[in-house]
């Protein structure tokens, strides 16, 4: 397929399948910008795989890694996005007034639909001031609720830190 072609059939399945689900409101109208070495996408199964220093972008959404994974489910809407590397990233503004939320991980799955975002080995989550560490991170955007483990399944412990810091007047 020539690349032209490639760059248009992926925007269009991109575009039409996630744009109204990937964020807050103002990022799903926003476009998706998608930089990768390596593509591969199979439309039947629902899937797009991007490797080689991924960077995806659309609005505040920000998902980076040497490997990245959208899942689409059987309505063609983006269910999940799955980044691994050494330090994968994801970033977000939950909503317009909300801190930029910042997340570090092995392993990053965002929960579209859920708006819930997991960070797995040497997980590290920021929101606002406060920062939160550990093996395992979760984090559900709209409801500002985290959870965190030591344990992780395949790697070492790593213990749970938090750092909450007090408001500022």
């Amino acid at each position: 397929m020539r690349r032209s072609h490639l760059t248009l059939v992926l925007a269009a399945w991109l575009l039409l399948s996630s744009a109204p689900a990937l964020a807050q409101s103002q990022d799903a109208s926003q476009p998706i910008d998608v930089t990768a070495d390596q593509l591969d996408l199979d439309d039947r199964a629902g899937t797009a795989v991007y490797t080689g220093d991924v960077d995806i972008r659309q609005g505040t959404l920000q998902v980076t890694g040497d490997r990245v994974e959208i899942r689409r489910n059987d309505a063609g809407e983006v269910s999940r996005i799955t980044a691994t590397g050494e330090r994968a990233y994801v970033e977000q503004r939950p909503q317009p007034e909300d801190e930029l939320m910042r997340g570090w991980g092995r392993t990053i799955i965002y929960h579209v639909a859920e708006r819930r975002v997991e960070l797995i080995d040497r997980a590290e989550l920021h929101q606002a001031r406060d920062t939160f560490d550990g093996g395992y991170v979760e984090y559900f955007l709209d409801r500002r609720v985290v959870q965190a483990r030591s344990e992780v399944e395949g790697s070492e412990r790593q213990r749970v830190r938090m750092t909450l810091n007090p408001e500022q007047n």
